[in-house]
């Protein structure tokens, strides 16, 4: 009697043994999925990690270069001391415009006067650029918006240097890399 109770009692011993051991393994199998999920899960979010750290750099790239093309035209187009300089504006900042024909002839006017001589030499005339401050906004997924406050210092023979101050707003493209429009105080080209 003594022998069957002990036997009962190591039946039900190993019984709940493999009870156990079978509930162990299906909760490791539950925690080896969820340990894969959490790893998937993981690598999702790096990539999506990635992908919004390349953004951020693509955008602020492409934000810095549309003040640079501004500021570059700016320096360019309002420093002159001659006509000859005032004429090869247009060939310094051709590389970062994209405007057509009219645009062009409506920024770059010839500098000369009604009978033909040159206004620029003529009076004198003298533009440097002292400094800018730029600004960006994000019009689109192609397009940045740039502003810009340039400082322009201008004499003529026998007046006194003065400042004058001139908002310059560009469109850049971020697929050509080039300013597609200007506006000029409240001219538009």
């Amino acid at each position: 009697m003594k022998n069957k109770v002990l036997l009962s009692i190591m039946g039900l011993l190993l019984v709940s043994l493999g009870i156990m051991m079978s509930i162990t393994n299906g909760k490791r199998v539950q925690i080896e999925q969820v340990r894969k999920e959490v790893s998937q899960v993981t690598k999702t979010q790096k990539n999506v990690s990635t992908q919004i750290d390349n953004l951020k750099t693509t955008y602020n790239a492409n934000d810095a270069k549309a003040k640079s093309k501004l500021l570059e035209f700016a320096k360019t187009y309002y420093t002159f001391s001659s006509q000859s300089d005032y004429d090869k504006r247009f060939s310094k900042v051709s590389d970062i415009l994209n405007l057509s024909s009219e645009q062009q002839n409506q920024l770059f006017d010839s500098g000369l006067d009604a009978t033909g001589g040159s206004r620029i030499d003529n009076l004198g005339l003298i533009s440097q650029y002292q400094t800018a401050t730029g600004y960006t906004s994000d019009l689109d997924n192609q397009t940045i918006e740039s502003l810009a406050t340039v400082v322009v210092k201008t004499s003529g023979t026998g007046q006194k240097a003065t400042n004058q101050t001139v908002l310059l707003h560009g469109w850049f493209n971020i697929r050509t890399q080039k300013l597609t429009s200007l506006k000029i105080n409240n001219t538009h080209y």
